[in-house]
């Protein structure tokens, strides 16, 4: 198998932390393919996001949908949780994670400069991003992983999650949300220490590093000329 991906994808970090975290990382191979660079990944999958995952049977879009094929191709590795209450609990921190804080926060990335920010629309995004940390606050464990004792698909999503939130929402002229709760401090705190969300993290700061400093861009330029010439 293949996932495209790139390093300051969150969505394509959550399926990368759940390859690590189920010790298959010598199933999937990882690529970001060209389209991808030139604005063309539609030409890859009809949604033209990464991340991709490809297999023998065809194309895979959109992460959640990733990380349950990967749950279900490997059942004895899979991170579900080990209860039908911590199943959903699973589901409930995933989507939490998805829909409030990744979604609202790639949208009020166009908020980014004071100059030409609209304060209503950034206020709204905040305020669900605030809005969907204060429900985490509820939903997650009081120590160990997100949803239990054992690591699990929540915190394949919750880590680039909390990534995104802590790093994004100060620069929008905003309380980091993550601060003002117990729970999710803690969490946030601890979860750093993992080997499979340090790993992850470490490739997100590498991505907005290579960003920020014109590497993302050369590297491009670079792989757009050498698809021309072939």
């Amino acid at each position: 198998m293949k996932l495209y991906t790139g390093d300051l994808s969150p969505y394509s970090a959550k399926v990368r932390m759940q390859i690590y975290a189920m010790g298959i990382e010598d199933q999937v191979s990882f690529d970001l393919p060209v389209e991808f660079m030139m604005g063309k990944m539609s030409e890859v999958s009809p949604i033209g996001r990464i991340p991709v995952l490809a297999t023998d049977d065809g194309l895979i879009p959109e992460s959640e949908v990733i990380a349950e094929y990967l749950d279900e191709a490997f059942p004895d590795k899979a991170l579900v949780g080990s209860t039908p209450m911590e199943r959903a609990n699973v589901r409930v921190i995933s989507r939490i994670a998805d829909i409030y804080l990744m979604n609202n926060i790639f949208l009020s990335l166009g908020q980014m400069n004071p100059e030409t920010r609209v304060q209503a629309v950034c206020d709204l995004l905040v305020g669900q991003v605030r809005r969907g940390v204060g429900a985490l606050e509820k939903h997650i464990a009081a120590d160990g992983f997100a949803a239990g004792s054992t690591l699990t698909r929540a915190d394949c999503t919750l880590v680039p999650a909390l990534w995104m939130c802590s790093g994004t929402v100060p620069r929008l002229g905003a309380q980091d949300p993550i601060a003002s709760t117990t729970r999710v401090a803690d969490y946030w705190k601890r979860i750093q220490d993992n080997e499979h969300a340090a790993r992850v993290i470490g490739e997100m700061n590498r991505g907005l590093k290579a960003r920020m400093d014109g590497t993302e861009r050369r590297m491009a330029e670079e792989a757009i000329a050498r698809a021309k010439q072939t």
